[in-house]
């Protein structure tokens, strides 16, 4: 299952550090899919391109992550995982590279999609933790890991605003690229070696995925539950600093990152959530998620649009849509890592993929529902996102058995 460098199980077999490391690896990673988001303004004025094309950076930069979570992701069933996530590195950095440097449209597509398919290194980096850390604390390590993983998430945009505004759009891939270099060194010189054992061949092991999906009904039911969520969440930060620089509160860009702040205080559902997990409350926790997920969209409606009353409400909603998000994503991490550790990066490529393709939608549906009907018809998009999760969630086969909700 794994080499003989990792450490041995136990309570104390994932340090602090090496924890606190993957975290920031994890978050400093998959932040560089999300710098562009909000810098469609001024990319678009420097390359002549519409703000509709320039929406394509980050779409192409998630469908390149996509690609990766089921095409790279599987290897780390195969090979040895320092070498794998370096090489991602490394191609993650001539995307950023080549980002900065873009003359122009083309160039910018293709670096856009070699940046999503190197960050796909935080999905090695997370089975990677999971077998490194015992039973007794696996969801406590995981959730610790995905909380980095949130904020790079959540900062990455208003880290972006705020460097733009100091230099220019340019800066902030940059910036990224050197971190990724000094962040490679640092991983190899510190993470232990793990091996796996397994010998199939790369057909083999792709091949592999499409069973899991078909024999295991947690990994089905765990990927539609964040897809879900995922899908809310990314409706939500697609249609709100459209919403926010509309006539209604009229925010520029520095305003609207501030605001985008408020939403990373969300991250610190998955160290809690995955506490729950070790404790066995996935269920419950489950479906509180998703109804924090679903609040998200109906509060700001009981105010009046434009008041201060309305901004202070949206940014609770911020706050619970990415802390609903992020705890479902712990949870639903837990459980797939127990099903069988020989096959983690391939349950968390299938688990990953399967959802994010549908944040991936829920940005486009933000963008396309702003536009025909306002804050009002994205918002009940995405309220319904998340109560579909809760509908088949009260399906779940043993539900209403006594005693079955700690499971």
């Amino acid at each position: 299952m794994s080499s003989t460098s990792c450490p041995a199980a136990g309570p104390r077999a994932v340090s602090f550090w090496i924890t606190l490391l993957l975290a920031a690896s994890c978050g400093l990673i998959v932040a560089n899919i999300y710098y562009a988001q909000p810098l469609a303004g001024p990319i678009s004025a420097s390359l002549g391109l519409s703000e509709k094309a320039t929406g394509l950076v980050v779409t192409l930069s998630q469908l390149g992550y996509g690609a990766g979570l089921l095409f790279i992701v599987p290897l780390g069933d195969l090979v040895e995982t320092r070498k794998l996530v370096l090489a991602l590195i490394g191609l993650a950095t001539l995307g950023l590279l080549g980002a900065a440097l873009a003359p122009g449209a083309a160039t910018l597509f293709v670096a856009a999609a070699l940046i999503g398919l190197g960050s796909v290194a935080v999905q090695v980096l997370v089975p990677y933790a999971a077998h490194m850390a015992p039973d007794e604390v696996r969801g406590q390590v995981v959730g610790n890991v995905m909380s980095g993983l949130m904020l790079g998430i959540m900062l990455a945009r208003p880290l972006a605003s705020f460097v733009a505004e100091i230099g220019s759009w340019h800066t902030i891939f940059f910036l990224s690229a050197g971190l990724m270099v000094v962040l490679g060194a640092l991983l190899i010189a510190t993470l232990p070696r793990r091996r796996p054992a397994s010998r199939l061949s790369y057909r083999q092991l792709i091949t592999s995925m499409l069973g899991l999906m078909r024999t295991e009904p947690v990994l089905r039911r765990r990927a539609f539950y964040q897809g879900c969520l995922f899908g809310a969440f990314s409706l939500y930060w697609t249609a709100i600093p459209l919403y926010l620089s509309g006539p209604e509160f009229g925010l520029g860009q520095g305003a609207i990152a501030l605001f985008a702040l408020a939403g990373v205080s969300g991250a610190i559902a998955a160290p809690v959530a995955g506490r729950i997990a070790d404790r066995g409350w996935t269920r419950p926790a489950s479906a509180a998620a998703f109804l924090v997920s679903a609040l998200a969209f109906v509060i700001p409606h009981v105010a009046t649009p434009g008041t201060p009353v309305s901004l202070a409400l949206l940014v609770l909603g911020a706050v619970l849509v990415d802390f609903g998000t992020t705890a479902s994503m712990s949870l639903g991490q837990r459980e797939i890592f127990s099903l069988a550790p020989e096959y983690r990066s391939r349950l968390n490529g299938v688990f990953m993929a399967s959802f994010f393709l549908m944040g991936a939608a829920g940005s486009a549906i933000g963008g396309w529902s702003f536009a025909q009907g306002g804050w009002l018809l994205s918002s009940l998009i995405g309220f319904a996102l998340p109560l579909l999760a809760l509908v088949v969630w009260l399906s779940e086969p043993g539900l209403w058995r006594r005693g079955s909700l700690k499971a």
